[in-house]
């Protein structure tokens, strides 16, 4: 099953959506904003695609934390905060049969449901 985690309405989400929907694929949304996401779950992302490239540093809800939570972000730490604020979590996350793709790349995307 092709499981898309991410924000409904952010405007990456809203490219990912119609490219699924135009490749006739099925998948599961989870916003993991108003859903949550658990820290083992992020876990296993960060075990596959390494967490610095889960964690969005760009956004508004990165600068929004305070310098002693943005202070030299480790492993642990940044799923701590990435469990905190969902916010942070880089979308869209596509999920299939194990294997994890983070952002929008309709190639590597298409890539992947070749497999």
């Amino acid at each position: 099953m092709t499981t898309l985690y991410g924000i409904k309405n952010c405007s990456t989400m809203k490219k990912a959506f119609a490219w699924l929907d135009g490749q006739g694929i099925a998948y599961e949304f989870h916003d993991y904003k108003k859903l949550g996401i658990s820290r083992e779950r992020l876990g296993a992302w960060a075990d596959q695609v390494g967490w610095q490239a889960l964690m969005n540093t760009r956004g508004t809800t990165w600068r929004k934390l305070s310098p002693e939570e943005q202070a030299e972000p480790d492993r642990e730490k940044a799923l701590d905060l990435m469990a905190a604020h969902p916010s942070l979590i880089k979308r869209p996350v596509l999920e299939t049969e194990g294997n994890v793709l983070v952002g929008f790349d309709p190639e590597a995307w298409a890539g992947e449901e070749a497999r």
